[in-house]
């Protein structure tokens, strides 16, 4: 069914006006269709990654191959989800005191390496190529695969460094909260 505003008023999770071209530090979380755990289990506080998982660990490290100008930062595959945090390089910040961000770029920032350089586009190849490279293994074994994604993802705007430093350690301690999460 084609898109009809007047039915489906999707709505736009993004920071309305921002450029996600623009250089800066951006977190990322992308989940398993249905929360679906795919990718691997959590064992004593530790990720214990399947042949899915390898899959998303290695498309992930094949991103600044394909997108030059960007950076990987800390990752981490859980059983139903991925977070992780790229860098489009010549990050300035645009930071005021309390912590808002300036959608605009920042006068003498550099700007990203190119227009195709997006943090949509990005994670949009990612999560493309590993469905594709998963799909080949429920091919060889004659199953169906089923959507292996939600729709969308979730994406922070890094702030500051502090904001960096905060969401690194939630990102490394995720294994460990594991049988806490409400999703488990």
């Amino acid at each position: 069914m084609k898109y009809n505003p007047e039915i489906h008023h999707r709505r736009s999770i993004r920071l309305k006006g921002y450029d996600y071209s623009q250089a800066g530090c951006y977190f990322i979380t992308i989940c398993a269709q249905n929360r679906k755990c795919m990718f691997g289990e959590s064992i004593d506080g530790q990720m214990a990654v399947n042949e899915f998982g390898e899959i998303v660990n290695d498309q992930w490290l094949k991103i600044p191959d394909r997108f030059p100008g960007i950076e990987l930062d800390v990752f981490q595959i859980m059983p139903d989800h991925f977070h992780g945090i790229i860098n489009i390089v010549g990050a300035t910040l645009a930071v005021d005191p309390n912590n808002a961000i300036d959608p605009n770029p920042r006068a003498g920032a550099s700007p990203a390496p190119t227009n195709d350089v997006t943090v949509g586009n990005i994670i949009g190849a990612f999560k493309s190529n590993v469905s594709n490279e998963i799909l080949k293994i429920f091919k060889s074994r004659n199953e169906h695969m089923g959507k292996l994604w939600q729709r969308n993802y979730y994406e922070h705007i890094v702030r500051n460094d502090n904001d960096l430093n905060r969401i690194r350690q939630y990102i490394i301690d995720n294994p460990l909260k594991w049988g806490n999460d409400q999703f488990y």
